[in-house]
């Protein structure tokens, strides 16, 4: 049996499409949306609607920490549309998605990245594409289980949740060969971005999970230039399988 794992698609239908080739199956570990490339201010949803230099002043303004003006920018720009704010940004996520969803194979099971907006995928899946969360699925004698979103920040992602709601999800699933998540366990080596230098938040739960139950593997991403991509602990390989943005290429796991 040969997978392949995707994580922190942003945007990138055209690899999207050939990810699978050569695997019995694609899982993906979230992060459909674009709506800001911080290495590319021409791309994703918000300059689509603003331009490149309204993003690039946004993009600084996060990295400076500076969080409230962030907002209030952010918010001008969106009282400029008219209208309903949100009727201009959930028609850019349609179309991100049909775009995304249409591209990718089959058969593919998936989770939430702390970007998505999970209510919008269920008019874009197709046949063969399941979507988990919480959940747990067999591939040929394997227990998969996923668990999505992330946790709380200053950032304020769209798909941001409670310490609790979370744990509640990874203690749903129980113990499994491998632990599938998008966020990844609260060891600091893995959660370090070594470009945007700065620590992502972890998830104590799932290093709990770890060893409680010993999984095989934990696979994850949202750290896109992780410090360490890969850690042992006990019995489990720990492993960032990539930013699929950036590289274009699954990680591949194979078993039998």
């Amino acid at each position: 049996m040969r997978v392949h794992v995707v994580s922190d698609v942003h945007g990138r239908t055209d690899a999207l499409r050939t990810a699978g080739s050569g695997a019995d199956a694609l899982i993906c570990l979230g992060d459909l949306l674009l709506f800001i490339d911080y290495a590319d201010h021409s791309q994703g949803i918000f300059p689509d609607l603003f331009g490149a230099e309204q993003a690039r002043r946004l993009v600084e303004l996060r990295t400076d920490g500076r969080f409230d003006e962030a907002r209030q920018m952010s918010g001008a720009l969106w009282a400029k549309l008219g209208g309903d704010p949100r009727e201009h940004l959930e028609a850019a996520v349609c179309r991100q998605y049909a775009e995304l969803f249409s591209a990718m194979p089959v058969p593919a099971y998936l989770t939430y990245g702390n970007v998505d907006l999970p209510k919008f995928w269920p008019e874009h899946v197709r046949p063969g594409q399941h979507i988990l969360d919480g959940e747990r699925v067999e591939l040929d004698g394997w227990t998969f289980g996923f668990v999505g979103g992330g946790l709380r920040t200053s950032y304020r992602t769209p798909n941001e949740l409670d310490d609790d709601v979370f744990a509640a999800k990874v203690a749903a699933i129980g113990a499994v060969d491998v632990l599938c998540s998008h966020i990844p366990p609260a060891v600091p080596e893995l959660l370090y971005d070594t470009v945007a230098r700065r620590m992502e938040r972890g998830s104590e739960a799932l290093l709990a999970a770890i060893g409680r139950t010993r999984p095989r593997y934990l696979l994850f991403g949202h750290v896109h230039q992780p410090l360490q991509s890969r850690v042992r602990i006990g019995d489990t390989e720990c492993i960032n399988v990539g930013h699929f943005r950036a590289r274009g290429l699954p990680y591949v796991l194979q078993w039998g």
